[in-house]
């Protein structure tokens, strides 16, 4: 198990980044990872292939908003990334140009009678804001003025398009509030879902709100100093039942991407039982760490050195990842939010102890 953050690097082509998914959906590719023996290269629409009765698919049902603000204090432009809303209304967002606004500023934006408050700045760019604009009139306040949040490998030099707009939802999309989408999900259609369905496998849904903070990188040369940003994450009493009952019955339970997975792993007890939850999670997963509720992830492609490759290498085994991802590459496989995806088996359990648990709460 390693600390340094430069273990978990690789190399990538930048031509083996997304710029745009696969069309249909279901037609990208699907990298199937057993813990041990030989890759299986496949397409998404294999996956059905994959379940069996009595499997629970775990998806996550946030909905994207448009999270990139542009706002004015006095002559000076500032940036906004809404990142979370917090419990009195107000939100957690990412400024650029922070150093020209203090405590008590107003922040005025195009065309719209809407302002905001500067509550609170934060060390390194974080802030809170108080909307003029709550509840329905803020969905509109955002539709108006607002652009979504693409990550900065998708290039759009003129901004996100229409069809980002429509590219950049999954079928799950219930519940809004999130700045980033949960990428594994937007690979599934009607079509797959009704696949999915007739294998006798089950399917649920739960709400993470994925934040700004996923773009961050990790800045530190150990990860174990690094501090996870915090998101909103929700399960219903009759989720975690379903949950429950499916591993009492000896079904698996399949996360449909890493938000599903940190929020199911957020609300389990040591003995792998899922609770209900509606708070704040910040888990980081890396290394060493035991999972509980987990036993099979589809996940994306995630970019080196980034808390999510260090998940990923948690759960499939860290030189079991570096071997997929190097047959990634080798095959072209297409990477990050718009790219191909990999299901992966879990090597670390409770049910195989390790007396190293690697996850910081």
């Amino acid at each position: 198990m390693s600390n340094r953050t430069e273990d978990f690097d690789f190399h990538l082509p930048e031509a083996l980044i997304a710029q745009e998914p696969a069309r249909p959906r279901e037609s990208a590719r699907l990298l199937d990872v057993p813990l041990h023996g030989p890759f299986r290269d496949l397409h998404i629409s294999d996956l059905p292939g994959i379940l069996q009765r009595g499997d629970l698919l775990v998806a996550n049902d946030t909905a994207v908003i448009r999270a990139q603000l542009h706002a004015m204090r006095g002559e000076a432009h500032i940036g906004i990334t809404l990142d979370r809303i917090l419990p009195d209304t107000t939100w957690h967002v990412l400024l650029r140009n922070a150093k020209r606004v203090k405590v008590g500023d107003t922040l005025t934006f195009a065309n719209t009678p809407h302002t905001a408050t500067v509550v609170a700045r934060e060390e390194g760019g974080g802030g809170i804001l108080r909307f003029t604009a709550e509840g329905e009139d803020f969905d509109a306040f955002l539709l108006h003025v607002g652009a979504l949040a693409l990550p900065p490998y998708i290039h759009r030099p003129h901004g996100p398009t229409e069809q980002d707009a429509r590219d950049y939802a999954t079928i799950f999309e219930d519940h809004k509030g999130a700045v980033a989408a949960p990428t594994a999900g937007l690979h599934f259609t009607p079509a797959l879902l009704d696949a999915v369905d007739a294998t006798g496998a089950d399917r649920c849904t739960l709400t993470l709100h994925v934040g700004a903070g996923t773009f961050l990188p990790v800045r530190d040369d150990d990860i174990s100093k690094h501090h996870m940003h915090a998101e909103r994450g929700i399960i219903t009493p009759e989720v975690a039942a379903r949950i429950n009952a499916t591993r009492k019955a000896g079904g698996r339970i399949i996360a449909v991407g890493t938000t599903s997975l940190r929020l199911l792993e957020s609300a389990a007890d040591e003995h792998g039982v899922v609770h209900p939850f509606n708070a704040e999670t910040s888990i980081f997963i890396r290394p060493g760490y035991q999972f509980r509720a987990v036993d099979m992830l589809m996940t994306n492609f995630h970019l080196p050195r980034s808390t999510l490759f260090m998940l990923v290498s948690a759960f499939a085994g860290q030189a079991r990842m570096r071997q997929a991802y190097e047959h990634a590459v080798q095959t072209g496989y297409r990477f990050y939010s718009y790219g191909d995806a990999c299901l992966l088996r879990c090597a670390h359990s409770i049910h195989t102890p390790n007396p190293s648990t690697g996850a910081t709460p």
